[in-house]
């Protein structure tokens, strides 16, 4: 077994002789281990100067940084204080053959409180920055979320010099009242209401310093976070170079401001080559008549002067300019990625999509209540999870195809289904994301990255193609659609599993706007995806049912 990095915990040591039966048949032995011990309990936080009950991770809030290269394994023992049931899951962690990992409610038993549960997840090929949270409810509002930053391994090299120093800024909408009232207005079938503010790592308006040396350049790797709402980012007086998105090089252009939708992660660098004083660091609402805004600080080590009396404003309603930003957003084709070759490698336009696609969201109100749909299909979590229900071959939890693959057209009826759409391993699909309604939507596939190859306004129909980017659009797993506008994405499904696939706004998900992709192969090999965990947790109708795993 690889050498093994301690973290966290004095329980390091009982930790590695409890887990170590799995270890070995679960994930590659010839990377190194790293280690996790994760206490979630409840406590005081005041992140808009009101005191609220958060969930931290260690006594932390926002949780703790983890930091690992890639194909490195994690070993995560999450211990749950709460009095309530509780998930993690990994935004943008692909978990390679593994989706027993992904901590959804469509995949995993939530762990109960006062009960345990050991994550093993190898950072199989990923090079960059992505986040945690808890995906049960309305838990996300309360915190329990942090930073994942994956390195690149000696042999990789960057498309950039080391910058001096690594800074992680985890932003976004905020809510002084509980989770437990906002999921409690949520099934009154009520929307979730304007936020209350914004955040940055946890804090409100000045909250952070984040210290920088004249001339030294800086990564900044910044999330949405947030439940509702996108952000614009900017540094006053200081121009961003952008070099990565989830897990992705970029062409490394220039820009003074970032519109970043939710569950989306971006990360640039920053010259610190302005006159020595401090200076903004602004996040705002995007795309809302009313503005919220927060600032940190950009404190230069020999500053000699003090804050402006304002922060720069920034965009507001206006979508071309956001729109005109996005299609700058390209992949870097001569970077090394995970493994060291280029990142262009792989010729994505030359390859015919197997299939099309559709997926439209909207709003309704289903027996008096609202709710959010797909296709009209609006989710509704079965008693048992669905990765589960597959593997023990439980009838009547969920059906393949239970979800229209287009939508119907002169009809604004809705109902309640567990949606899951069946899809072959290795298929190549074109999905066309819809959005026919007057609000900025966020969607994002657990398990894969995908290529965004064309954005467009009005309805997408087959001509829409001949407008595409088949050369160089960005990989991410995140991706923004405008109103009344379309995205179309290009993704391999080459990790078999079953996969959620959602809208980030977390009430429209709750309500909803979400479904599953079951990748699915008949052929029963460990080479295609690991046997389910000795230490799973069974719920629902898989209670009591018996693990088999292969010798």
């Amino acid at each position: 077994m690889g050498a093994c990095y301690a973290h966290s915990s004095s329980s390091s040591l009982i930790l590695v002789a409890a887990i170590a039966f799995f270890c070995l048949s679960s994930v590659n032995s010839e990377n190194p281990y790293r280690f996790f011990t994760w206490k979630v309990t409840y406590g005081d936080i005041y992140p808009l100067g009101v005191k609220q009950q958060g969930i931290l991770i260690n006594g932390q809030f926002p949780g703790p940084t983890i930091d690992a290269v890639t194909n490195d394994n994690l070993i995560i023992s999450v211990y749950n204080y709460l009095r309530e049931p509780f998930l993690i899951s990994w935004n943008g962690i692909q978990n390679r053959k593994n989706s027993w990992q992904d901590g959804v409610e469509g995949t995993n038993c939530p762990i109960p409180p006062g009960k345990n549960y050991t994550y093993v997840i190898q950072l199989k090929d990923q090079i960059g920055s992505f986040f945690y949270f808890p995906s049960l409810q309305m838990q996300k509002a309360a915190g329990g979320f942090g930073a994942i930053r994956t390195w690149n391994r000696p042999e990789i090299p960057l498309p950039f010099h080391p910058p001096a120093q690594d800074y992680t800024i985890l932003a976004g909408d905020w809510y002084k009242r509980g989770h437990h009232k906002l999921a409690n207005n949520l099934c009154r079938g009520h929307s979730l209401p304007f936020p209350d503010g914004l955040v940055i790592n946890g804090r409100g308006w000045n909250g952070m310093t984040f210290t920088v040396h004249q001339g030294k350049t800086y990564r900044f790797r910044i999330s949405n976070v947030g439940l509702t709402t996108s952000i614009n980012f900017r540094i006053q007086g200081h121009k961003m170079k952008l070099v990565e998105v989830e897990g992705s090089h970029t062409i490394q252009n220039t820009y003074s401001f970032l519109d970043i939708h939710l569950g989306q992660t971006y990360s640039v660098l920053v010259t610190a080559d302005q006159p020595p004083k401090d200076y903004y660091i602004v996040v705002s609402t995007r795309f809302t008549r009313r503005v919220l805004t927060t600032t940190a600080i950009l404190h230069y080590s020999n500053s000699n002067g003090a804050l402006s009396t304002s922060p720069p404003p920034g965009p507001t309603l206006d979508i071309a300019s956001s729109l005109y930003q996005a299609t700058t957003i390209r992949w870097n084709l001569t970077a090394s990625g995970p493994r060291p070759n280029p990142q262009g490698s792989y010729h994505y336009g030359l390859v015919k999509p197997k299939r099309t696609i559709v997926l439209e969201n909207s709003a309704h109100f289903i027996n008096g209540k609202q709710r959010y749909a797909v296709n009209g299909v609006s989710y509704v979590a079965p008693d048992t999870p669905l990765k589960l229900a597959d593997y023990f071959s439980i009838p009547g939890v969920f059906s393949v195809g239970s979800i229209p693959t287009y939508p119907s057209r002169g009809t604004n009826h809705a109902y309640l289904q567990t949606s899951v759409i069946g899809a072959s391993f290795h298929d190549f699909v074109e999905i066309v994301f819809q959005n026919r309604e007057k609000s900025v939507q966020s969607w994002h596939l657990d398990g894969h990255s995908f290529f965004v190859v064309g954005l467009g306004s009005g309805r997408w129909t087959p001509q829409s193609r001949a407008h595409y980017n088949l050369k160089d659009a960005v990989c991410r797993c995140t991706t923004q659609v405008y109103p009344r506008s379309w995205t179309a994405i290009y993704v391999a499904l080459d990790n078999v599993g079953m996969w959620n696939l959602r809208s980030e706004n977390w009430g429209r998900q709750y309500l909803g706007q979400q479904l599953y992709v079951r990748v699915y192969t008949p052929f029963k090999s460990l080479r295609d995806e690991l046997a389910i965990p000795k230490n799973a947790l069974l719920c629902g109708r898989a209670r009591g049912r018996h693990i088999i795993r292969p010798l």
